[in-house]
């Protein structure tokens, strides 16, 4: 009797066991899938921001259309990009699996702090200097492709990337020198006041406020560039030449060829004109996009960290850093959603992606070290037309789409010598569509 009591009372205990036991692997097995369910997502957005990037740089690298300054500041940005996506991201995800413990050596903390600040504020960087290049491209074409070239190019992108090292650095000089500044209860957190606030304000608001502001003026500019044209004065130089504007980003929009004649004459009058606007336009719109994006994606951040410092001690702390930590991640997707922007908008952009996914790096044709035409003829869709016609004795004379030797430029506008200052009265459409310079030597 005594020894089935006890073997009954065996059975319960095992059984209690066994269940507790799989309770026990049931909770687990739900906490791991609540753990890895995000992580596996995570996984996939640092991906496609590493992978969209790269294919960002490739198509700037190889495709000749897309070989302007816009388009060399966009291949710097994506190089931020997709720093982010190796160097930045993966950390990150590791700091969420140990629920924000830093599993790394403290030594790693202000340097991994130092390069999600450098990315960051580069990008921003990129989009201000996009933004001013545009607008001074657009208010005095002349000038700024008389003075702007592939080198100035890479001179700004210097200049931008050494502003960014310049703010970030003293991140690690401060956290290598004393922890407590980059360690708060074990977390690698940024825990200098001072610098938040200064940080923020320098790699962010103004930056923003510079970014708003030009933006606003380009597109009036366009706007009044849109009215009746206006009449230009050139100096006593007989040298003229005309080259369709590749620096204002119109290679951002590569709209297909219609159907048309293939006439010099047709691709040069009327509809190439209202060709050459809607270029523009969509360049603009493809470029307000990537700044919409970006502001809108880093803000809630910013503003967070600028209120997190300002109300210190006043506000809720732990609400406070769970908000940035969920914010930092909506900024660091936004590294990858440029290459989506210009999927959706660009033709160019996509029929490159398209070929690199392939496994097709083909080289343009035109990027055979061959010289640029100053005109290709016929204008080509993804150009933006160049609509110059010069005016003798009231007569108004389409250009010539064709090239012409240096020394026979001068024949093209024949201007009066009745003993008169030698002049020339152009109609020149919208700044933001063409531009004039010298002849590149």
């Amino acid at each position: 009797m005594l020894e089935g009591k006890k073997n009954k009372e065996d059975e319960r205990k095992d059984r209690r066991k066994k269940e507790s036991k799989e309770g026990n692997e049931g909770l687990s097995g739900s906490v791991i899938k609540e753990k890895n369910w995000p992580a596996l997502l995570i996984l996939v957005i640092i991906a496609l921001t590493i992978g969209g990037n790269i294919l960002v740089i490739l198509a700037v690298s190889l495709e000749k259309k897309l070989q302007n300054a816009t388009n060399f500041f966009l291949r710097s940005l994506a190089v931020a990009d997709m720093l982010v996506g190796i160097l930045v991201m993966p950390i990150s995800l590791i700091n969420i699996l140990y629920d924000y413990a830093w599993p790394l050596p403290s030594a790693l903390c202000p340097i991994w702090i130092y390069l999600d600040v450098l990315f960051s504020t580069a990008s921003i960087m990129h989009l201000c200097a996009i933004s001013l290049d545009r607008y001074v491209a657009i208010r005095n074409p002349i000038e700024h492709s008389r003075f702007n070239s592939r080198t100035k190019a890479m001179m700004k992108i210097a200049a931008v990337w050494t502003i960014s090292i310049g703010v970030s650095m003293p991140i690690p000089v401060i956290g290598l020198h004393n922890e407590d500044k980059v360690f708060v209860n074990g977390s690698c957190v940024l825990n200098e006041e001072r610098f938040m606030l200064i940080g923020s304000f320098v790699a962010f608001f103004i930056p923003l406020v510079i970014m708003v502001v030009t933006y606003c003026l380009t597109i009036q500019v366009c706007l009044k560039g849109a009215e009746p044209s206006m009449l230009l004065s050139a100096s006593t130089s007989d040298n003229i030449s005309i080259i369709p504007s590749s620096e204002v980003a119109s290679q951002l929009s590569s709209p297909a060829a219609g159907p048309g004649r293939s006439d010099a004459s047709g691709c040069h009058g009327r509809r190439g004109m209202m060709q050459a606007i809607k270029n523009e336009r969509r360049a603009s719109k493809v470029l307000g996009i990537v700044f919409f994006l970006f502001l809108i994606m880093w803000c809630p951040f910013f503003i967070t960290n600028v209120t997190f410092v300002l109300c210190r001690g006043s506000c809720n702390e732990s609400l406070l850093h769970d908000l940035l930590n969920v914010f930092v991640w909506v900024g660091y997707i936004s590294s990858g959603v440029n290459p989506l922007v210009y999927t959706l908008f660009n033709k160019t952009y996509r029929r490159a992606f398209s070929s690199y996914i392939r496994c097709q790096y083909k080289v343009g044709a035109n990027a055979a070290g061959r010289k640029t035409l100053l005109v290709p003829p016929p204008c080509p869709s993804h150009a933006v037309t160049p609509l110059l016609m010069g005016v003798k004795n009231g007569v108004r004379a389409p250009w010539n789409p064709h090239p012409h030797p240096a020394n026979e430029t001068k024949s093209i506008f024949k201007l009066d010598n009745n003993g008169g200052e030698k002049s020339i009265r152009m109609n020149l459409f919208p700044a933001c569509i063409i531009e004039l310079f010298n002849r590149q030597k």
